[in-house]
This record gives C-alpha cells, sequence and structure tokens, in this order.
C-alpha cells in the first residue's frame, strides 16, 4: 500500500505549472455593471485586481485565461463559464465586490445544484471536487489577510440572493470545472474601499488570492492523488 501512494504521489507531483487558472473578473454581464462605492467601483477593482493576479500565476508557472480582455466588455454569466469549460480550467476564480454593512472579504462555492434556463448544474463530480478546493482557498485567504482584513466566511451559493432563487449561481450552474467567487472587499464601506485602493492592501489582496489558488490546487492534487491511490488497489481490498 505505501508503494502504491508513493508512486501515485510522484505522478501527481508532476502536475503543476500545466494546470489552468481561470480568472473572471466580475462584470458587466445580464445582471448589471456591479456596486460602486466612494471613489471606485466593483468594476474596476476586479479588473485591475484580475489582470495583477494574473500577471502573477504566470510567473509562478500557471497557464491563465481571461474571461475578458476589456474593462468594459459585457460577457454572460453563461459565457463566463463557457470559457472556463473550453480551457479545461483546475479552477475559475470569480472576482467581485460586495455591497452590504459588512466588511471584509468572503468566499463562495456551490455546495448543490441549481436550475436557470431549464439547466440544472453543476455537476454531482463537480461539486465534490469544488468543496475542498474551496476550503483550501479560503483558508489561505484568510493566513495572507490576518490583521489586513476581515474576513466574513467560507459561504454557498444558496447564501447569495441570486444562489437562495436558483440554488446555486448562474456561472456555478453552466461551470463543468471548479467554480469559486471572491467578494474581495465590502465596497460600500470606506475603509474597504481605502484598502483595496492602498498600494499596500491592493497587493495583500493579490497575494491572498495566489496563496489560495494554490491551496486550491494543491486540494485538487489530493483529490488526483487519492483516486490513483483506489485505481491502484487490488480488485477486493476497496472495501
Amino acid at each position: 500500500m505505501r508503494a502504491l501512494f508513493a508512486l501515485a504521489l510522484s505522478l501527481v507531483g508532476t502536475v503543476g505549472s500545466a494546470q489552468t487558472i481561470v480568472i473572471d473578473p466580475g462584470h458587466p454581464s445580464e445582471v448589471g455593471v456591479g456596486t460602486k462605492g466612494r471613489r471606485t467601483t466593483e468594476l474596476k477593482v476586479a479588473w485591475e485586481v484580475g489582470l495583477a493576479l494574473r500577471n502573477r500565476l504566470r510567473r509562478e508557472g500557471y497557464a491563465v485565461v481571461m474571461t475578458k480582455q476589456r474593462l468594459n466588455e459585457r460577457v454572460t454569466n453563461k459565457r463566463r463559464a463557457e470559457i472556463a469549460n473550453a480551457a479545461k480550467a483546475t479552477l475559475m476564480v470569480r472576482l467581485h465586490c460586495d455591497a452590504s454593512k459588512g466588511s471584509g472579504f468572503s468566499v463562495y462555492y456551490p455546495a448543490k445544484q441549481g436550475t436557470v434556463n431549464g439547466v440544472i448544474g453543476p455537476s454531482p463530480a463537480m461539486l465534490r471536487a469544488v468543496a475542498p478546493m474551496a476550503r483550501r482557498f479560503y483558508r489561505a485567504m484568510s493566513q495572507t489577510l490576518a490583521g489586513k482584513l476581515p474576513s466574513e466566511g467560507l459561504r454557498t451559493d444558496a447564501q447569495t440572493y441570486v444562489g437562495r432563487k436558483q440554488g446555486a449561481l448562474t456561472g456555478s450552474i453552466y461551470s463543468d470545472v471548479p467554480s469559486i467567487l471572491v467578494e474581495m472587499v465590502v465596497l460600500t464601506n470606506p475603509k474597504d474601499e481605502a484598502f483595496i485602493l492602498s498600494t499596500a492592501g491592493r497587493a495583500a489582496m493579490v497575494d491572498a488570492l495566489a496563496q489560495g489558488v494554490k491551496g486550491a490546487h494543491e486540494a485538487a492534487q489530493l483529490d488526483k492523488l487519492q483516486q490513483s491511490v483506489e485505481g491502484m488497489m487490488p480488485i477486493g481490498s476497496k472495501g
């Protein structure tokens, strides 16, 4: 058994730089252009952080695909998911800013299937895969931003306005790959807005997101490791 585990670990360990991450800077889409603070907009923050994260991940060896190529490019949530599906992404990271009375960042993932326009998704396999990835993503972000920005927690799609109605977010329903949505700050909170506009705050957010991607990637590798070990086990020994 130990030999099988070591062999599987060596095989999974070869996966790294070939991994594709899709970055989805939120808005504009069929639901609008997003929220705004006193000094900036969700559209602008998501785009600028997305570009910085793209550059960071590429330096670290990831292949990166963006769901849009211009700040004001309108892309529906269905199309954003289709781009991630076509890229066969390890993970799609959806970047947004919140509007509420709270403060800090939050991470959302689909925990159950939803329905939109007669389409049911995501698949049970994707739901199983994304949960540990979301937990690792959130933990890495929390550790990186500790003492810099509060956390509003790890949540499910069903805890959003759209998710409560549909069961999951539209982008998750159409996605065949693990999809995580990050509300980076509460943009209507002046303190959060000042954080994300500052050089240090912006750098901390990009670092936290990059660490989150790394954590999610590691969770995906561990899942592949487990599947590899199970596949190598002799028939009759899996019970």
